[in-house]
């Protein structure tokens, strides 16, 4: 079940984990990738909680957990500069940036299903 935030990140959720990225509209609004941080495994955060920056060729941008819990796994490969720009490539897949194990597994209810960010984003 893939849901969205609005601030323009995905979550897809497989038990009582979160695989986190950027919409294929944020990545797009944000051009082109140059480099990605994000947090070290296993730092708790509460939904809301900073957890990384988005740097393009035209702007940077903070990365929000869209649940609360502990964080189990990074994209290693957006690390090198090289491999930042997979988030443009592939917002979807390859692309992810990070897994949180969900403390709060009910917190996802309330973000929006794709229809609904489609809508949102378009203006509808």
């Amino acid at each position: 079940m893939r849901r969205y935030t609005r601030d323009h990140s995905w979550v897809d959720v497989q038990g009582s984990r979160a695989r986190v990225g950027l919409s294929e509209f944020a990545q797009s609004e944000l051009g082109e990738i140059a480099y990605v941080q994000l947090p070290e495994k296993g730092v708790a955060v509460a939904r809301g909680d900073v957890v990384g920056t988005v740097e393009s060729l035209k702007s940077s941008s903070e990365i929000y957990a869209p649940v609360s819990g502990t964080v189990v796994e990074v994209n290693s490969e957006l690390a090198s500069e090289k491999n930042a720009s997979l988030v443009n490539r592939d917002p979807l897949g390859k692309g992810w940036l990070l897994v949180i194990e969900m403390s709060v597994p009910g917190e996802v209810t309330d973000l929006l299903a794709e229809e609904e960010y489609l809508a949102y984003t378009s203006g509808a």
